[in-house]
């Protein structure tokens, strides 16, 4: 079966900067596209930014300028870069990606088990 495997999360100040990875291992025939969300304690969880099997990325406003997706096709790893950190990005952060399993064209969503980033003085 197919799972994604994060890192990267951590504690840190604000204006700083976190580099979050996730990689999906399995039986993947290939994978389309990954995502990274985000959720706050008490609120929704929000898309951050997402990037097709092409290289086309796609951000919230809110990181635009800050953060930057990119992915190892070869490796079948995402990537969240994330510089001038803020208070407001504190949460947990999730990445998913959309796999299909065999040469058909049936895709399977699959999620990461999330990782922790808390930005604090």
């Amino acid at each position: 079966q197919v799972q994604l495997v994060e890192s990267g999360g951590d504690l840190v100040q604000p204006g700083g900067s976190l580099r979050l990875s996730c990689a999906a291992s399995g039986s993947i025939f290939s994978i389309n596209t990954m995502r990274w969300y985000r959720q706050a304690p008490g609120k929704e969880r929000e898309l951050v930014a997402e990037i097709t099997r092409g290289g086309v990325t796609r951000y919230a406003d809110s990181v635009k300028g800050r953060f930057t997706i990119s992915r190892d096709n070869a490796k079948n790893t995402v990537s969240l870069q994330m510089n001038n950190l803020k208070p407001e990005d504190t949460a947990v952060y999730y990445c998913n990606a959309d796999v299909r399993l065999d040469s058909s064209r049936n895709e399977y969503r699959y999620w990461g088990q999330g990782t922790q980033v808390t930005v604090s003085s």
